[in-house]
């Protein structure tokens, strides 16, 4: 049973209204209401147990859990720095990312542990703009990656030779490849409207994204050269990040309760699901919740595939 309180779509909490791609990662504090504070719920749910689990809650804005390759913390980005939270919700410490420190929420380790992916805007730049880096996971001085802004990282082939992330080009954007060591980038879709998200199988097939194209947002997938794309979702609410369990049988995806078509703001009513690969099916896993924008943009699964670790968000007033 769900074990996060209920908060009511009929909450007189006024959201502004600024909508964002999710790749595009503003300031989400430009988006609370006058007078209004967040507050940050870190979450862990055990699929075995169908419970989620209350491990940090504080009031300030954190976002984008990843799961450490040994297990033994989590990595949240929080006003331009990575974080490491203990599975009991100690805060650890910050993980050095050098000159780099306007990260945002596009980050994630390499399947073996020994690398980390981060995206942020270049030092001394003001703005939303957004670069790839490369560092060690256990921190470091960041080699740079992309040359080419705006680029979000989402995602590392198992064997950690290429990355997946989305990127504005000519005006849109979609989904691009480039050697883990940076280079040439490879396009990788080219349907009108947004493809986001890119996500490797564990196994290296395929990639899974989000994208547009049908003029709803849905999860597809396509072999990881890029072709043959298969829808993967069929219904109604906005699906977004599909995160695939180390089995490589089920992802969690958020969704949007109500349609927000090309867009993933904060502060919305979301709910999170497991999307089952191989027959399409979708169960809900929890109740509808203030999120959206921050819950769960990046690989967030456990390394033993059992768990996996989101962010629910409230306001307050301001003291």
């Amino acid at each position: 049973m769900y074990q996060v309180q209920k908060i009511s779509m009929k909450t007189n909490i006024v959201v502004i209204i600024v909508m964002i791609f999710s790749c595009l990662n503003m300031n989400l504090l430009a988006q609370v209401p006058e007078g209004k504070a967040v507050v940050s719920h870190l979450y862990i749910y055990d699929l075995k147990k169908s419970k989620s689990t209350l491990i940090l809650k504080e009031e300030r804005h954190f976002e984008a859990p990843n799961w450490s390759f040994d297990g033994s913390f989590l990595l949240i980005n929080a006003y331009g720095k990575l974080e490491k939270i203990s599975a009991k919700g100690e805060n650890i410490g910050i993980l050095n990312t050098g000159t780099i420190d306007k990260c945002n929420n596009d980050h994630g380790f390499s399947f073996d542990g020994k690398h980390l992916f981060i995206s942020s805007a270049p030092p001394n730049i003001k703005g939303g703009s957004s670069l790839i880096y490369k560092l060690s996971s256990n921190g470091g001085e960041p080699t740079l990656l992309t040359d080419k802004a705006p680029s979000y990282w989402h995602g590392v082939s198992p064997d950690g030779s290429t990355i997946v992330y989305c990127a504005q080009r000519d005006g849109n954007y979609d989904v691009y490849a480039m050697s883990s060591d940076g280079g040439a980038e490879t396009r990788l879709t080219s349907a009108d409207g947004l493809d986001d998200g890119p996500e490797y199988s564990p196994d290296g097939k395929y990639i899974y994204f989000n994208s547009f194209r049908t003029g709803k947002m849905q999860i597809w997938r396509m072999l990881a050269d890029g072709s043959s794309p298969e829808q993967m979702t069929f219904d109604e609410p906005s699906n977004w990040f599909a995160h695939i369990n180390p089995n490589n049988q089920k992802a969690t995806i958020i969704s949007y309760v109500e349609d927000q078509a090309q867009q993933h703001p904060f502060g919305r009513m979301v709910k999170l699901r497991l999307l089952d690969l191989q027959d399409k099916s979708i169960k809900d896993l929890t109740e509808p919740f203030y999120g959206g924008q921050g819950t769960i943009n990046v690989p967030s699964w456990s390394p033993d595939g059992k768990k996996f670790a989101y962010v629910l968000y409230s306001l307050i007033d301001k003291k």
